[in-house]
């Protein structure tokens, strides 16, 4: 399969690159084991001027340094001090835009992924939410600043693509403090999919 390039990642419309990953393959590869699932869930996040960006005002820390990598970069936080949250960061060095990925449809080695999540059954809370996938798929905040193009984490192109009739968008979820930009509909989701996440 073909991963997606850096010229996917490096196009200054975050919003336009949230949507075309859906469809697309998230995939890992941790102690010889591959696992991954189908993107059906982003949210965007514009940066220096969304308030609900981490790099919202130019903000610069040890943390949110890594938005300012080229695109096609791993941005992973702890959020809440126990989800580990898998971001791309997208356009060129220095201007901080990511997309979070919210959900995935398992595909690769699910009995791996059921493992990791301690469970014994294939159920949507396997990788319907943006702190359950990196737990199913083994991303750690370690993994913060990896490009996407090595053998531990990349996307995959299959030649799947969902128009824009296909695609719900809404709010992004638990970003109230950001004002206005809080209602934005830059999160993006397949409609009808059984995997996107249970957040209104």
């Amino acid at each position: 399969m073909q991963k997606l390039d850096l010229s996917f990642y490096t196009r200054n419309d975050v919003v336009q690159v949230s949507k075309e990953l859906l469809g697309k393959f998230l995939m890992t590869n941790f102690d010889g084991k591959i696992t991954g699932g189908m993107i059906v869930e982003t949210e965007a996040y514009a940066g220096i001027t969304d308030k609900a960006s981490h790099s919202y005002g130019n903000r610069r820390t040890k943390r949110t340094e890594t938005m300012f990598c080229e695109g096609g970069t791993a941005y992973v936080y702890l959020c809440y001090g126990m989800y580990n949250l898998f971001n791309v960061v997208t356009n060129v060095a220095e201007i901080p835009q990511a997309v979070l990925i919210r959900a995935i449809e398992p595909t690769e080695n699910i009995e791996t992924m059921l493992q990791r999540r301690k469970m014994a059954k294939l159920q949507r809370n396997l990788t319907a939410g943006p702190g359950t996938l990196t737990l199913a798929l083994g991303i750690r905040t370690d993994h913060t600043g990896t490009r996407l193009f090595g053998e531990k984490i990349w996307i995959e192109d299959r030649k799947i693509n969902f128009s824009e009739a296909e695609i719900l968008a809404s709010e992004r979820v638990g970003v109230a403090y950001a004002g206005e930009d809080a209602k934005r509909p830059w999160r993006f989701r397949v409609k009808n999919s059984l995997w996107t996440s249970l957040a209104k």
